[in-house]
């Protein structure tokens, strides 16, 4: 059975920054089908500075503040006529039963959704070789989708972006940002990690070759940062001192953005800023499945055909990337 008429479409991600980006293709299809239906993004609440700049979503549910709201305000807020679980979750999954959500969607590899949604779509994102924009697709079956987009299409959501207009940073007021690279060392724990050591050694090349560079991450990331990186004028500590707003308008700015698979650099690559990402080739986690959505970003393994790697093992040999490596790619760009 094929979903016809909706007036209120509501896509369900409550998880990453990351993972949202790679959400917005399949945002951008729904509204493209259903050019009349509110679009509507459930979403965390600190990823709503970047729904809220793509222009195909209409409005954005704030799931930490509904999550401790009574009962019948809850389902008031999840009114539609279809929900898309893109990240299944339990208590969403339920409200929206609750909420007699007309249609239901999400994959037929969670238990709870059996008793919670009307469609189950059978895929699984582990064991397939599409990208994790492409595999979003997957759950656009009952629209009638009949085959998925490849992974090229997906890289042009960077046209819907709006930027949010926000006043440079004094500590950014006299730097020339389109010669200024930002180099973002941690991801929070949710990628493997580039060595500090080495991203210090990367800042210190760039200097002498006149370049500036920034230091971005959370306040908490700025404490363990800081016991590596002597900062002065050419180098700059931004850590805990950017909302994700302000981070959005300068990373539109900046010549290029060094990082893991981490927030930052899906946002980054979308804004068609030349970006460079430091990636594990083990499965799930390779670039195949995660890497970010732009024409200017590279991908980076230390060894393409690692066999530990290969067999699923863990492994930490993109902490093995060579310095020099990344100086050539960023002379490249």
């Amino acid at each position: 059975m094929k979903i016809n008429e909706v007036n209120r479409i509501i896509v369900s991600r409550i998880d990453s920054i990351g993972d949202v980006m790679l959400t917005l293709p399949f945002c951008a299809w729904l509204k493209e089908c259903y050019p009349q239906a509110t679009l509507v993004f459930l979403a965390r609440g600190y990823t709503i500075p970047v729904v809220s700049c793509f222009k195909p979503v209409d409005e954005i549910l704030d799931w930490d503040l509904i999550v401790n709201l009574p009962i019948a305000e809850k389902t008031g807020l999840l009114k539609a006529d279809c929900i898309v679980h893109l990240f299944p979750n339990k208590d969403v999954a339920a409200l929206s039963k609750k909420a007699k959500i007309p249609y239901r969607i999400g994959t037929s590899h969670r238990i709870f959704h059996f008793l919670t949604c009307n469609y189950k779509v059978n895929f699984s994102r582990k064991n397939s070789s599409l990208h994790e924009a492409q595999l979003n697709f997957e759950l656009a079956r009952p629209f009638g989708l009949k085959s998925i987009p490849s992974f090229e299409s997906t890289i042009t959501i960077g046209t819907h972006f709006s930027l949010p207009i926000k006043p440079t940073p004094k500590a950014l007021k006299n730097i020339d940002l389109s010669n200024a690279i930002v180099l973002h060392p941690k991801s929070q724990g949710s990628a493997i990690e580039w060595p500090i050591e080495k991203y210090h050694a990367l800042s210190e090349q760039l200097i002498q070759s006149g370049k500036t560079v920034l230091i971005t991450g959370t306040e908490k990331e700025g404490e363990m940062i800081r016991k590596q990186f002597s900062f002065s004028q050419q180098l700059i500590d931004l850590t805990g001192q950017l909302t994700l707003s302000e981070l959005i308008a300068l990373l539109a700015k900046v010549k290029v953005v060094v990082a893991c698979s981490t927030g930052p650099i899906h946002i980054a690559a979308v804004l068609g800023t030349p970006t460079i990402a430091l990636f594990s080739s083990r499965k799930p986690i390779h670039p195949g499945r995660w890497r970010p959505l732009g024409e200017k970003s590279k991908i980076l393994v230390f060894d393409e055909n690692c066999q530990n790697c290969k067999n699923g093992k863990q492994c930490r040999c993109l902490e093995e990337i060579p310095v020099e490596l990344l100086l050539k790619q960023i002379d490249a760009l």
